[in-house]
């Protein structure tokens, strides 16, 4: 038998993403710099002059030298370690919106620990702190079951200040039940109409509603930028808890699941490994980032092991042996 649920028992409701703990990320984005990025690789000596607004000379990697290389930018000490001449090469870093694109539809109010509404709200405005604190512009799109806002890229606080509140907004209307307007298609197709060239995007989702009509706008995106995927999932998803009964509630109505039916079990499985393999050959094909967040997971953590500071050093070092 059904139960009403009063969702605003507590004042700081743990199924609405939380406007301090959103603000509160800016200190650890600021640690996210290892972005994927788009680059123009070109000789010390340039050459090549980026259509893009140059942001200054980034090295890149140490190749054999090439007729034609300008000789100042020998590495006279690999040169002499290798006893064959080599090439230094920097890239001049392009400019790179940030734009974040976050599913705060029906689906995302779910979760046996945290909701995945909530943690896509942190990942977004996580990545937005740092796309700012990168100097680039940072903006997003945020569609809930029947509305959607757009925050346009701008290099400021104001911006993401803006998308923050909107995040919180529309986690908060999600606490009254409503059927969703959007498709994950209707999504992207409208996501076509905002992407910047050379823009970083982000797409934060459960991807529960991914299908082949899909992939049509899923390739323009990666065509006009860097596309990566923030698969969202709970627990529950991957596999049922042990067989019992349990309560579920959507925020208004609660009401019991028997995961003892096995039936039921295989489909939650069979499901999930769908969609995460479905992604993963996506994300081959595009070429795009694919980050995985169990809502139960603390969200700078595996940001961190993306984009850390250390990570990129690492990868800068093995880079340069």
């Amino acid at each position: 038998m059904s139960e009403p649920v009063d969702p605003t028992a507590n004042s700081e409701n743990p199924a609405v993403a939380s406007l301090a703990q959103m603000i509160k990320l800016r200190y650890g984005a600021r640690e996210l710099t290892g972005f994927p990025k788009i680059q123009a690789r070109q000789m010390l000596a340039g050459g090549h002059k980026s259509r893009f607004r140059g942001r200054g000379m980034d090295f890149d990697q140490v190749r054999i030298y090439q007729p034609g290389d300008d000789v100042r930018s020998i590495d006279w000490r690999v040169t002499a370690r290798t006893q064959v001449p080599h090439t230094k090469i920097f890239s001049e870093e392009r400019e790179r919106p940030i734009l974040v694109i976050s599913d705060l539809r029906g689906p995302m109010f779910f979760g046996s620990q945290r909701l995945k509404s909530v943690v896509a709200c942190e990942i977004s405005a996580a990545l937005a702190w740092a796309g700012l604190a990168a100097n680039d512009r940072a903006g997003g799109l945020v569609f809930g079951p029947q509305q959607q806002v757009d925050i346009k890229s701008r290099r400021s606080h104001h911006a993401v200040l803006q998308f923050i509140h909107a995040l919180h907004e529309y986690s908060s209307q999600l606490l009254e039940p409503q059927p969703d307007h959007f498709s994950l298609r209707d999504i992207l197709e409208e996501s076509r109409r905002f992407i910047l060239p050379g823009s970083t995007v982000f797409i934060v989702s459960d991807f529960h509603d991914l299908d082949s009509g899909c992939e049509r706008h899923l390739f323009e995106l990666a065509r006009h930028g860097n596309l990566n995927f923030c698969h969202v999932y709970d627990n529950i998803e991957t596999e049922l808890p042990p067989p019992s009964l349990y309560a579920v509630t959507d925020g208004q109505q609660r009401t019991m699941l028997d995961s003892s039916n096995k039936q039921l079990r295989q489909q939650f499985v069979d499901a999930f490994n769908e969609r995460s393999q479905h992604l993963r050959k996506l994300s081959e094909q595009l070429s795009a980032g694919l980050l995985p967040f169990n809502s139960a997971d603390n969200v700078m953590s595996v940001l961190a092991r993306a984009y850390g500071k250390r990570r990129n050093a690492a990868r800068s070092r093995g880079q340069a042996k």
